[in-house]
């Protein structure tokens, strides 16, 4: 369960750049395309946040759905996964637009 160290670096994360100061809620931006499961990072926030600038610090979780652009055709669309085809041409050659996210994007200090 690699969530767990995620989590982990988002809780050091938001500690880093709190200035010593407790945190209200943290808004982290998570892809479809990620490998990370969100509600595994919601599982573990708790236990990793205890004893921290984050501890009772409400974790918001921004979904990010996965889009590509076609280079043969320029289509753009969206993905369910990094092996899908371009649903106009069937070329492979997609470009990821959107989708590959995992970062802390917000952080609410009191």
């Amino acid at each position: 369960m690699h969530e767990l160290s995620i989590t982990q670096s988002i809780v050091e994360i938001g500690e880093q750049n709190a200035a010593g100061r407790p945190v209200n809620s943290i808004l982290v931006e998570i892809g479809a395309l990620s490998g990370v499961i969100p509600e595994s990072v919601e599982f573990c926030f708790e236990a990793c946040s205890r004893n921290t600038l984050l501890e009772g610090a409400r974790l918001r979780i921004e979904r990010v759905a996965a889009r590509a652009r076609c280079r043969q055709c320029g289509t753009e669309q969206q993905l369910a996964s990094y092996y899908d085809a371009c649903t106009t041409c069937g070329d492979f050659g997609l470009e990821i637009l959107a989708g590959n996210e995992l970062r802390v994007k917000q952080l609410e200090t009191e």
